[in-house]
């Protein structure tokens, strides 16, 4: 059994105790009451870089990493540092996250909310538009193409974004077949550099897949960023964004890393060549 799949049993365990507490038609009526959703594509229209940071105290790779007490606070330097949306882990097992982080954030900061999670149930969607979050993570290893296709239609009916996760080039393959044949909706595509069946990182998976991506879609990358050369060579590379957490949980003076990591992709050169 792979990571992954351990992880999403977790992530079934606990959604099944949540259905259990609170039914579908009341998590269906909470996400009909909710605030209206906040739309992240105006940050990737024309060549702007961003930053989507991330709250994150703890990962299956690395183990704890930041106690984030107050998770508002850390989401308003976020914020304030220029990050056009914030990504709240509200996975509990390996993660250590939870709603309730997502809650608290929400009502702190006015920027897009991404619900990082394992997202394998239209109960998540619903439960996710409730708490607050405008942008759903759809991972491609953990769903079929049906899902992938199901789970997206949900997501946009709700007035939510998503960012739709690979990891290699099968995958995306998967994705650009639904898009292309199927009509999939690709809000933002995001190449994660770590294989989440086996907790590796490839540094060089972003580069090897951007080329086949359409231009008009936004890439985020995602994993094992950690200093100001790896930006810019994403840039470099064709990223429209960068997915970071770890970095910025563990550094003293996030906002400086983020304003740092801004103005240096901001100022590099963009391209996105066919291989």
């Amino acid at each position: 059994m792979s990571v992954l799949d351990e992880i999403i049993g977790g992530v079934r365990e606990d959604l099944q105790q949540r259905k259990n507490e609170v039914p579908l038609h009341e998590i269906k009526a909470r996400a009909q009451e909710a605030s209206e959703p906040l739309d992240v594509i105006p940050s990737f229209i024309g060549h702007s870089f961003n930053v989507i940071a991330e709250i994150k105290r703890s990962s299956p790779s690395k183990g704890e990493l930041a106690p984030i007490a107050d998770p508002a606070t850390l989401a308003l330097q976020y914020q304030s540092a220029g990050a056009c949306a914030v990504s709240v882990l509200t996975e509990s097992r390996r993660f250590k996250g939870s709603l309730a982080d997502l809650q608290v954030v929400r009502r702190a900061i006015d920027i897009p909310i991404l619900r990082k999670e394992f997202i394998v149930d239209d109960y998540q969607i619903y439960e996710a538009r409730a708490y607050g979050a405008d942008i759903i993570l759809l991972i491609v290893a953990a769903l079929s193409d049906d899902e992938i296709k199901n789970f997206s239609e949900l997501t946009h009916s709700l007035g939510m974004r998503t960012l739709i996760e690979v990891h290699d080039e099968l995958e995306l393959n998967r994705v650009l077949s639904l898009y292309k044949k199927r009509g999939l909706a690709i809000d933002l595509l995001g190449i994660n550099a770590r294989n989440l069946k086996t907790l590796s990182i490839d540094s060089t998976i972003f580069e090897s897949l951007a080329g086949y991506v359409p231009n008009e879609i936004p890439l985020i990358a995602e994993s094992g960023i950690s200093s100001i050369e790896q930006v810019i060579a994403l840039r470099t590379a064709g990223a429209s964004g960068i997915l970071v957490g770890e970095t910025l949980v563990k550094d003293g003076d996030p906002g400086r890393t983020i304003k740092d990591f801004l103005h240096l992709a901001n100022t590099s050169n963009f391209r996105r060549l066919s291989p």
